[in-house]
């Protein structure tokens, strides 16, 4: 039996095809098994419609026998000056889902991402510009809190296999009629960009791209190893400081040198949203073998990351903001 069937298990549920239909497999499955599902719905009141959707999520709850809760925005997201609306919907949409499997000591939380969210994340992240750990796109899993794992049951199978299933079961869901909004890059790259170039240059693009996200997180995993490993042998850690002996650095490869400092960035919780390309070289630039101390010897990133060099150390420390 599955770790995920013996404990409670928070499905995220909006009402699209995509989590409707995760929701009615996974209680198809806790018929056969002890299992607690909690179904728990976000409404971003990003549109209208969206008290609509809770409705029928809450009554879909009902019907099924499943518990429900429900979140509604506090705050105007529209006016979300850091990042776009979509990146400010999914914090405090994730925000929700972490706080609602704390209170229900779950230790799962179930998303309906599929293989078409992965096809459109990679080919996003490729427009954007990305690095090998992007263009490895959705992960099945990933640690969102500590002690919270979010699984994505749902990334092998194509929307088209999913609302055939729903069909059978004569199981309606609602469609949201922002998915055809062009403001939203997501959408252009679904309804334009997509269909162009598989009509254009490759009618099998969804699984190139797919495939070439299952090579970029071999090599992501295998870079991830190495760095860390690197990073046990040279950083030496203490409270909002760390150090780098630039001596144990010497012929190692720039990526992996690159992901050890994201890992540090990650250990010590700070700031990654505004460290872009650059900064990151910027911070390389250190620590490459035979970088003379000069103009790049001391420098501040964002976050208040104040980065100082001697001949053999790199300092890495977060100051206070002013």
């Amino acid at each position: 039996m599955s770790a995920w069937q013996r404990v409670p298990v928070v499905v995220a549920v909006s009402g699209g095809a995509d989590s409707v239909a995760l929701l009615r497999g996974l209680v198809s499955l806790a018929e056969q098994r002890k299992s607690t599902l909690i179904v728990a719905h976000f409404n971003h009141r990003l549109r209208s419609g969206s008290d609509q959707d809770a409705e029928f999520v809450e009554v879909l709850s009902q019907q099924l026998h499943v518990a429900f809760e429900l979140g509604v925005a506090n705050r105007d997201l529209t006016a979300e000056t850091a990042g776009s609306i979509e990146d400010a919907a999914r914090d405090v949409r994730y925000e929700f889902l972490t706080k609602v499997a704390r209170q229900a000591g779950a230790r799962y939380i179930v998303t309906a991402h599929t293989a078409d969210d992965q096809t459109e994340t990679i080919l996003h992240r490729i427009v954007r510009g990305t690095g090998i750990r992007g263009l490895g796109g959705i992960r099945p899993s990933r640690e969102l809190a500590l002690g919270i794992t979010l699984v994505r049951p749902l990334l092998s199978f194509r929307r088209s296999e999913i609302t055939e299933y729903l069909n059978e079961l004569g199981q309606p869901y609602r469609s949201d009629p922002s998915n055809s909004d062009e403001r939203f890059t997501r959408n252009r790259i679904r309804n334009s960009l997509l269909p162009t170039l598989r009509s254009d240059f490759n009618p099998n693009v969804d699984e190139s791209l797919r495939r070439l996200g299952i090579v970029a997180e071999e090599m992501n995993s295998y870079v991830e190893s190495a760095a860390s490993e690197q990073l046990n042998r040279c950083v030496r850690f203490a409270t909002n400081e760390v150090s780098i002996d630039l001596n144990e650095l010497v012929d190692v490869p720039p990526i992996v040198v690159r992901t050890m400092l994201r890992q540090i960035w990650r250990t010590q919780s700070w700031p990654e949203r505004e460290m872009t390309f650059e900064r990151w070289h910027d911070l390389e630039q250190p620590l490459r073998s035979g970088a003379a101390v000069g103009p790049l010897s001391a420098f501040t990133l964002p976050g208040h990351i104040r980065v100082e060099r001697d001949a053999e150390r790199l300092t890495i420390k977060q100051q206070g903001q002013p």
